[in-house]
């Protein structure tokens, strides 16, 4: 059922990249009113609400599933905590943005697509560099390109702490967290591989990946995504008759870019029409199994 007017959002969780740039695209987005959000530290969700301008503080995030007045969740828990909540909020009849990676593994990620198709609502992963003008230009300028190789890597440090990406129960590690996006752009502008060789390091979450995958016709994609490295992030395309290289594909400037904005509002206009998810689920269901491909490979 198509909402009537503006997608009213609730949020699940006071995560950084919700304060940082999700919180902000929900309110300014055409479309889009940021209502609700509740955290496991009530002071932390009064304070972002006053800072966002965020009208409803509920005391959990059941709380938050439960508003009537509430259309639409977005979903920035930790990676091990995205399919009970999303399962949770398409029970209660409310549209859900999901944080990347959308599930721990591609069954999860079917399981949760088929809750969506039962509940009659939009499920979609937040993969808002899919929706980067910079990037989305650079995938229409390939259509018909004859591409031989691509290469792509997404790496930053974190120091040793009690960060979540560093902890194997939230399903941290740099292959689902950083790893996401240079599988799924490989899979985006060449299809799905048919061979997969991997390397990884690390401890209790793999803290560096180097995937080689080979495709049908003959093209190549060399991947690398780590937590141990100095911070870089590049895109490059060789094809037959040129190379195409884009610096810092994956995050770039949110201000700049407007790529958490662009993707609320595409989600929004499905919402509010009754279409489908900008982003289908078949294509995150694709990439996560390519990323349980990579872990099997690396043994």
């Amino acid at each position: 059922m198509a909402a009537p007017g503006p997608v009213r959002w609730g949020v699940l969780g006071a995560a950084w990249i919700a304060d940082r740039v999700l919180l902000a695209a929900l309110r300014e987005a055409e479309g889009s009113e940021l209502l609700a959000i509740a955290a496991r530290d009530p002071a932390r969700a009064r304070e972002m609400a006053g800072r966002h301008r965020i009208p409803r503080v509920h005391a959990d995030y059941a709380a938050v599933l439960a508003d009537p007045d509430v259309d639409a969740v977005y979903v920035p828990l930790p990676n091990s905590l995205h399919l009970p909540w999303t399962q949770r909020a398409l029970a209660a009849g409310k549209h859900v943005l999901c944080e990347k990676p959308m599930a721990l593994n591609a069954t999860e990620a079917r399981e949760m697509a088929d809750s969506a198709r039962a509940s009659g609502r939009l499920l979609m992963e937040a993969a808002m560099y899919r929706f980067q003008p910079r990037v989305r230009a650079l995938a229409a300028s390939l259509a018909g390109a004859e591409i031989r190789h691509v290469s792509a890597a997404f790496a930053f440090p974190i120091a040793a702490g009690d960060n979540y990406r560093l902890r194997p129960e939230l399903g941290g590690g740099a292959l689902l967290d950083v790893g996401f996006y240079v599988a799924d752009v490989a899979r985006w502008l060449l299809g799905e591989p048919e061979r997969v060789e991997a390397v990884v390091r690390g401890g209790a979450v793999d803290m560096s990946c180097a995937a080689l995958l080979g495709f049908p016709g003959g093209a190549q994609a060399a991947l690398f995504a780590s937590f141990e490295t100095a911070e870089h992030q590049e895109l490059v395309v060789v094809c037959a008759d040129r190379v195409e290289r884009l610096e810092w594909p994956f995050t770039p400037d949110p201000d700049r870019d407007g790529q958490y904005r662009l993707m609320v509002e595409a989600f929004c206009g499905a919402v509010r029409t009754g279409g489908e998810a900008p982003l289908p689920l078949e294509s995150t269901i694709a990439t996560l199994g390519l990323l349980d491909r990579i872990r099997d490979a690396a043994g």
